[in-house]
């Protein structure tokens, strides 16, 4: 960094901290950024400040928004009796992605970890429990991410949930539309058998 000017070691040094973006992506991207007219860049970092001072997490279900409730919250047609749990709001944007599930969210904000200190109290676990404590929510998915740490957490909230009378139910699991059986590993071929159902 001693050889950059002030600006440009600073840049590199900010894009650093950015997950999956290491010392050369971010000089790649700073002598990129140096390359591009001074509009896009200011257009960039507008949208950078936009994004923290606009956007809040939905006080229903804790999606990200600029309106709150979000627009899936605010929806009168969702089925209120369905709750589907979610890590993370790009999650939930896969889920609506598919066209299939009509109901209301939950966004857990994180999943639980306790090798990085992550328990139920840093994730919203009390706020669904609220939710639920409301009522007119008859079944709850659980749709945490395949691993380790979302298999925690659904495994706590299904024993968290089961005593309040619901329906819990878990994603299934298992292989991709054309995936191979060879290439599949030992966990994901386990959990396509046990996820198999009759064919009608």
């Amino acid at each position: 960094m001693a050889y950059y000017p002030e600006p440009v070691a600073r840049l590199i040094e900010a894009l650093q901290r950015l997950p999956g973006i290491g010392p050369k992506t971010a000089q790649r991207l700073t002598f990129f950024l140096l390359k591009r007219p001074v509009d896009e860049v200011r257009e960039l970092s507008a949208a950078l400040v936009a994004v923290k001072e606009r956007i809040v997490p939905c006080r229903s279900c804790f999606n990200i928004t600029d309106d709150d409730p979000c627009r899936i919250c605010a929806d009168p047609r969702r089925d209120d009796r369905v709750l589907c749990v979610v890590e993370e709001p790009n999650d939930l944007l896969a889920m609506e992605r598919t066209g299939e599930f009509r109901g209301r969210y939950h966004v857990l904000l994180g999943a639980l970890s306790p090798l990085d200190g992550i328990g139920p109290d840093d994730i919203k676990v009390r706020e669904l429990l609220a939710r639920l404590d409301a009522g007119g929510v008859a079944e709850v998915i659980l749709a945490t991410n395949p691993n380790v740490e979302g298999e925690a957490t659904a495994l706590y909230l299904a024993k968290l949930l089961r005593p309040l009378g619901l329906r819990v139910t878990r994603i299934a699991r298992g292989l991709p539309v054309g995936g191979d059986l060879e290439y599949a590993d030992q966990v994901t071929l386990s959990k396509a058998l046990e996820g198999r159902r009759e064919i009608v």
